[in-house]
């Protein structure tokens, strides 16, 4: 709460509150990140815009039908997917507390909810964690023991009810610019998604 408070005093284009889910409520994927950043959502309002993690992911949304561009300084459109994160406000440090996790869990079940009833639930759903601490916290909303479905990079997890979770390693600057994740990784990953999301 400090941060924000400090921020909304000093930054005062800044968004500096909780960020909110985007996308259709309806959409097939349903991509989950850890926290807003500092230069990104905290400071546009918007999850991954305006930072190197949300570059990453939009391009990769481009490249594989999730969006469609909107113009030169705008966030593109997201197409039969929605992004969310694990906790709504920024974290001190860039790390979430247990409490702040706890706090949020409310969002997050209701954003996983509407992707498990939206739209024309025969078809098949799937969930993109962005990171350990996404993965574990959509397990926990789930009422899933952590050990059954362990975190990895392009692992696929059948939730049942064809719903599917598959995990990549974040797309921070950090992970991006050391080659911890590559864009055929990521790419990778966005191939198992679609594979998961048949008629």
């Amino acid at each position: 709460m400090a941060v924000r408070e400090q921020d909304r005093v000093r930054q005062s284009g800044w968004h500096a509150a909780p960020v909110a889910a985007v996308g259709p409520p309806d959409g097939r994927l349903l991509v989950v990140g850890l926290a807003p950043g500092r230069r990104g959502a905290h400071r546009t309002g918007r999850p991954f815009w305006g930072d190197d993690s949300g570059d990453w992911l939009h391009a990769a949304l481009l490249r594989h039908g999730f969006a469609e561009a909107a113009g030169t300084g705008r966030p593109p459109r997201l197409l039969d997917c929605r992004i969310t994160n694990a906790v709504r406000c920024l974290p001190p440090g860039n790390r979430p507390t247990p409490a702040e996790r706890k706090q949020c869990a409310a969002y997050l079940f209701r954003d996983l909810g509407l992707l498990c009833r939206g739209g024309r639930r025969r078809r098949s759903v799937a969930i993109l964690a962005l990171g350990r601490v996404a993965h574990d916290a959509i397990l926990a909303v789930l009422g899933q023991p952590l050990s059954s479905m362990p975190f990895g990079h392009a692992s696929l997890h059948d939730l049942g009810s064809r719903v599917y979770l598959v995990d990549s390693y974040h797309c921070s600057r950090y992970n991006t610019r050391t080659g911890r994740l590559t864009r055929p990784m990521f790419d990778l990953v966005f191939e198992r998604l679609k594979s998961c999301l048949v008629p």
